[in-house]
């Protein structure tokens, strides 16, 4: 009902341009992270220790200066907006969902906690993806685990591994949807 209420430029520009934008964060989010795999082949320094002496502004957590510093942001925000909305897409927590007007303290409480989690956990996962080596403020480098090779490692592919799936099944199927609709198949 909500796309038929749309206004002509909201289904024909809008739409189109929302689905290019997250498309272009999601392969630039898997290209960094294929990048961060090579560095962690070739370099022991790739892993997601902290910067021990690293000030700053006195040194750069960008190859790509600002540019690359905003870009940054931009995928941390993505990626903290889509693992919001993949947690309550999944079928154990849609439940939690709060719902207008008629939400009991428990369930606040359990989007507080569930909030709390997913906020903590982010910069742990932007370290390990190697999007940011940021330390966000936090000794998020110390973790003992972030030292172990094939845990990053093994991290690292499974996640650009099902991104890549995914990106590919959710276009391989649009795609394929379309062109039965174009040809007139779907009847």
């Amino acid at each position: 009902e909500l796309r038929h209420r749309a206004s002509a430029w909201q289904r024909n520009l809008g739409y189109p341009l929302a689905m290019l934008g997250l498309l272009a964060l999601t392969g630039i989010s898997v290209l960094i992270v294929c990048f961060h795999v090579l560095e962690l082949l070739l370099d022991d320094a790739a892993m997601p220790r902290g910067i021990q002496d690293a000030s700053l502004g006195q040194v750069s957590f960008s190859i790509f200066g600002s540019f690359g510093a905003a870009l940054q942001v931009i995928l941390i925000f993505y990626l903290m907006v889509s693992s919001v909305v993949g947690f309550y897409s999944s079928p154990l927590f849609t439940r939690l969902l709060p719902e207008r007007q008629d939400t009991p303290l428990t369930k606040i409480i359990g989007n507080c906690v569930s909030l709390l989690v997913l906020s903590s956990a982010l910069p742990v996962f932007s370290r390990t993806l190697g999007i940011t080596r940021f330390d966000l403020l936090g000794d998020f480098g110390r973790f003992n685990w972030l030292g172990n090779f094939y845990i990053v490692f093994l991290y690292n592919m499974v996640f650009a591994g099902l991104t890549t799936l995914c990106l590919v099944k959710r276009v391989s199927w649009a795609v394929q949807a379309e062109l039965i609709r174009a040809f007139g198949e779907d009847r």
